[in-house]
């Protein structure tokens, strides 16, 4: 484990030093520094699961897990396959045309729109991680997972939900900046800091999704390695143990302070303190109505997110049906990531403008091409 922590910091320090010496390079750097803490963390994860297929092999008869599905019947299962499969493919391409949308247009190049960008790269890793193996699950029934792909999506997965978690509160971080400290948000909110700001909640998401990973791999699965879920989420892999899971457990509940409860609070102090100052400008209710719309995507999308985990995690399960627990897994796993570019871009003005000089200057390239 200390060899795995070293390899993580210094990889990410390397990063960090990278980033600064070559921050002249404005379009291309928070690409080619994203990637680098790609490939670092992917090492991290190839040595982790090197280890533990040494581990499983001395300590453990479970070297894979089985998905048990819907257990529903063939019409079902088909046009379960094809919802799911709709929504992942909008998911991809309309996450992917903001990311373009932002990277291209140059009046979305603004602090706000470069947060938006991130956020849906990570919901299109979160849906890739998940909505293939639901559809793998859907079309064949007790589908199976090697113990190491069943730990690498559980990490994958923890840390693209850390991540949102810290990428919305910037967001609102930034809102907060723009209503309530107009004259100084262009010298605060510099490009510098925005990198700044994205490298951190990256760091920090893989940071902490690297905990309660290491300690799942110590773990000992001697029993049953059918898991009645959709993924490899933390509660059904400490269900299917058959050593003491206490340590995990504090842990989960140890880190949902700085990952969960730390956030949401900073994010519901900053819509107070814009609440309160668009409350108390002079303008009309027109005017602060308009104010206000710029943040209204921002909080639909925290809602959303913030309410499909709460009522899937914080939600007693007594008297719970496993096909509730599957469904509300699909809600912040599938759905979410699929109307987020919907709400960006139906309650977004510039979005949908720019959706239409794009649409205006392809159909003039058509034209001119007859």
């Amino acid at each position: 484990m200390r060899k795995i922590m070293y390899y993580c910091y210094t990889f990410n320090i390397d990063t960090l030093i990278f980033c600064y010496q070559k921050k002249k390079n404005k379009s291309t750097l928070f690409f080619v520094c994203l990637f680098k803490i790609y490939l670092n963390y992917q090492k991290i994860m190839g040595f982790d699961e090197r280890s533990l297929a040494n581990r499983t092999t001395h300590k453990s008869n479970v070297n894979k897990f089985i998905f048990l599905g819907f257990n529903s019947n063939a019409v079902y299962n088909l046009l379960l396959f094809t919802l799911v499969l709709i929504i992942y493919i909008v998911t991809i391409f309309g996450n992917l045309l903001i990311i373009m949308l932002v990277y291209y247009r140059k009046t979305l190049h603004s602090p706000m729109y470069f947060f938006l960008s991130q956020l849906s790269i990570s919901d299109i890793i979160l849906t890739t991680d998940i909505a293939p193996n639901i559809l793998h699950i859907v079309l064949q029934e007790r589908t199976s997972i090697s113990f190491s792909g069943c730990i690498t999506q559980f990490y994958i997965y923890s840390t693209i939900e850390s991540f949102e978690c810290y990428i919305l509160t910037v967001m609102s971080y930034d809102r907060y900046l723009a209503i309530c400290s107009p004259l100084h948000y262009t010298s605060i909110m510099k490009q510098s800091l925005c990198i700044q700001l994205v490298l951190a909640s990256w760091i920090f998401s893989c940071s902490m999704a690297l905990i309660p990973t290491l300690s799942i791999c110590q773990l000992e699965f001697c029993g049953s390695n059918v898991i009645d879920y959709l993924f490899c989420d933390l509660n059904p892999l400490v269900e299917l143990s058959c050593s003491d899971t206490s340590k995990v457990q504090i842990e989960a509940t140890l880190l949902s302070c700085p990952v969960l409860i730390l956030p949401f609070l900073v994010i519901v102090v900053s819509y107070t303190y814009i609440v309160l100052t668009i409350l108390k400008m002079s303008s009309s209710f027109s005017g602060r109505l308009k104010s206000f719309s710029t943040c209204s995507s921002h909080l639909i999308v925290v809602f959303i997110f913030y309410g499909t985990l709460i009522a899937a995690y914080l939600f007693p399960k007594e008297g719970q049906s496993q096909m509730i627990s599957k469904i509300m897994s699909l809600l912040y796993t599938v759905f979410t990531p699929f109307v987020n570019p919907f709400i960006y871009s139906l309650r977004n003005k510039d979005i949908k403008d720019n959706l239409k000089m794009v649409y205006i200057d392809k159909r003039h390239f058509i034209q001119n091409l007859w």
